[in-house]
């Protein structure tokens, strides 16, 4: 399967909507079955101990897993869809690899909020990525409304360049100090309503399956989670091949190290619908 065997938004309004805003939805859902699916796996990755399950600062509530498709075989299939590996080559201008996978999970009234932030930012001082030549997919694993945290993002501001970043000295060689809500880029909370007040803001709003494409220099952050529904929210970030970091340092769960280019595959158990 591939985009032009779906009805949906032509590929070159989706880019021209994207090249624009720094973020556009994508015409597409995955199946509740294929939903439930990721669900069930991501439930239980989330019961293990391992680096990869980041938790709140309670100790006990998860709040992300990265890297899951290194050894999860649904998730390994999902970053290989044809759909998804076709709209990131386009929105990207080539092949492209792996170099994200995380979940972001918002338990219900316990989950945190994420600051003002570009995820350039983190990708270009830690990794050494050359280019914002990458794409982030967000595909909600269960309803996002007002209330439960969503995304936000400010349009056009993907074009403008980077803020706020730390002098070398202050930076921080911890990871955990990238994956907690005490981020160690943000953007300012002055930038940023100067910034909406000019451009507005947008909430990433959508049933579960759903899916949104966000520029990696786009300021977003989230609110804490204010309801009794969880908001689970799977992130692939895919990157151009020829952008590779030459020598990256972080855990491989936080910047995938296999650059070769994603080979698109289906697979019978995840099923993509036009929304």
């Amino acid at each position: 399967m591939t985009v032009s065997t779906l009805v949906g938004t032509p590929l070159t309004e989706l880019k021209s909507a994207y090249d624009k805003h720094g973020h556009c939805p994508l015409p597409y859902r995955f199946t509740e079955d294929s939903v439930e699916l990721l669900r069930r796996r991501v439930a239980r990755i989330s019961a293990q101990v391992r680096p990869e399950v980041v938790h709140e600062k309670d100790k006990d509530t998860v709040r992300a897993i990265h890297g899951c498709h290194e050894f999860d075989d649904v998730c390994r299939a999902l970053v290989s869809h044809p759909v998804l590996v076709e709209l990131a080559e386009t929105l990207t201008g080539g092949p492209v690899y792996v170099y994200q996978f995380k979940v972001n999970l918002k338990q219900a009234r316990e989950g945190t909020a994420w600051p003002w932030h570009q995820d350039y930012a983190f990708w270009s001082e830690e990794d050494g990525m050359p280019r914002h030549d990458a794409v982030n997919f967000a595909l909600p694993l269960d309803d996002v409304h007002e209330e439960n945290g969503p995304l936000m993002v400010i349009p056009g501001s993907h074009d403008l360049g980077l803020f706020d970043l730390p002098d070398r000295s202050e930076r921080t060689s911890d990871w955990r100090k990238h994956v907690s809500n005490d981020l160690a880029y943000t953007v300012s909370t002055e930038r940023a309503e100067r910034m909406f007040e000019e451009r507005g803001k947008v909430p990433i709003l959508g049933g579960a399956g759903s899916l949104h494409a966000f520029h990696p220099s786009i300021v977003h952050s989230s609110s804490s989670n204010r309801s009794a529904d969880r908001r689970a929210l799977l992130l692939i970030t895919y990157n151009a091949v020829n952008n590779a970091p030459a020598n990256p340092t972080r855990p491989r769960f936080l910047v995938g190290r296999d650059t070769t280019p994603v080979v698109a595959r289906d697979d019978e158990r995840l099923v993509l619908e036009t929304a």
